[in-house]
């Protein structure tokens, strides 16, 4: 029986690259979105071509109500959740004397909570099947690379890591809980606002003197699902080409 794989805002970007790839490797995939409709029903149609079983979901990770419908229509069409790649989030970027407590407050519940509900809701499957993968999407932001504009996306991403340490406790020893936290990658979202000399600024942190491409991300996220990523647990797993400098 095919393992099944829910990627929370997998409709475009990064998401959409991690849903391709497990589709790819014959996991049975779960599109969720919240507000890109279209783009999530045109990513199912892309899969067919593999031969698995796909739902597409809206659902707003934040709620929890929400978030109990889609894991109650998961179950009912394909079984439990084996694998939860939390990849929702957002991110509204703005002067430090422009910014609102609601809008840190909606990033932390999209970012942050919206990992920990979907988290408590896979746990029973996970814990009943002795065996699961929780893969969490951070940031470098959440490490050492900061941009004041985004605070509430980097405290949203840094207190992920801390979730995702706890989490790795408390589901061990059957599932394993791990994030991965990329450095520039390629997006659509994440090239289509900056100017020249913002993204030559950006090259000449990296080491590798390129963006991220999505898929490269998506392949770790494999790589964490399988059985051959058995043994890495508890871990924040940085993809940025080397990036350097914190600011």
């Amino acid at each position: 029986m095919s393992k099944v794989a829910l990627v929370t805002g997998s409709a475009i970007g990064i998401g959409r690259a991690i849903v391709i790839e497990l589709a790819k490797a014959g996991y049975d995939v779960v599109i969720n979105y919240h507000t890109s409709k279209d783009k999530a029903y045109e990513l199912e149609r892309e899969i067919k071509q593999y031969n698995v079983k796909s739902l597409v979901i809206q659902c707003d990770v934040s709620s929890e109500k929400e978030v109990d419908l889609m894991f109650n229509q998961i179950e009912e069409s394909l079984g439990g959740v084996d694998v939860l790649v939390n990849n929702a989030a957002i991110d509204c970027p703005s002067i430090f004397s422009e910014k609102k407590l609601e809008t840190f407050k909606r990033t932390l519940d999209v970012n942050l909570l919206g990992s920990y509900i979907t988290a408590r809701r896979a746990y029973n499957h996970m814990m009943d099947a002795k065996w699961g993968r929780i893969i969490n999407i951070s940031s470098t932001n959440g490490m050492n690379t900061y941009y004041p504009m985004g605070i509430e996306y980097d405290t949203s991403k840094a207190a992920l890591n801390a979730l995702t340490h706890n989490l790795a406790i408390q589901f061990a020893p059957y599932a394993t809980v791990n994030a991965i936290a990329p450095g520039f990658i390629g997006t659509e979202n994440e090239l289509k606002d900056y100017d020249e000399e913002f993204m030559n600024m950006e090259l000449d942190k990296i080491m590798a003197h390129r963006f991220g491409d999505p898929k490269e991300v998506a392949y770790l996220v494999k790589f964490l699902a399988s059985d051959e990523a058995s043994y890495i647990n508890n871990s924040i797993i940085r993809i940025d080409g080397g990036q350097y400098s914190s600011c």
